[in-house]
């Protein structure tokens, strides 16, 4: 069956694993995010918080809800892209409606929105506990 009547190919190749090993020594590694699952139709990771995550009043900084949320999306798109491709995400947005401080562990489910050739959308809802926390969407442009 043409790729055009399956719908767009996955690499089952990207893994969990794979994100441990590809995240140590970069920006979302160093914030300590860690990807537990990378199916084709969810991404979940989580990421316990510590001193570096928090603005000075004590509380998880924005671009750290950001880092960690774009990070869950961007595994879901490195699963759809075709060989040889690369992505950026080109649009975001983020709603904070729930704190987290250091001591909590914020836990992200990602599902995509849109798996086009040329664009993915993706929606990350992070929690504390059982409490949403944050609901982040992004546009991913295949490069």
């Amino acid at each position: 069956m043409p790729e055009s009547e399956q719908g767009p190919r996955t690499n089952p190749a990207v893994t969990p694993e794979l994100s441990r090993q590809r995240l140590a020594g970069t920006f979302p590694g160093h914030l300590g995010i860690e990807l537990w699952e990378i199916a084709d139709e969810r991404v979940r990771g989580r990421m316990p918080v510590d001193e570096r995550h928090l603005h000075p009043m004590g509380e998880v900084h924005g671009g750290v809800w950001v880092a960690f949320a774009d990070t869950v999306a961007a595994w879901g798109t490195i699963r759809h892209l075709p060989d040889g491709s690369g992505f950026s995400t080109i649009e975001l947005k983020i709603n904070v409606i729930a704190s987290a401080r250091a001591g909590d562990v914020l836990n992200a489910v990602g599902t995509p929105i849109h798996i086009g050739t040329r664009t993915h959308v993706w929606q990350v809802q992070v929690f504390r506990g059982e409490r949403l926390a944050a609901h982040f969407g992004c546009t991913q442009m295949l490069l």
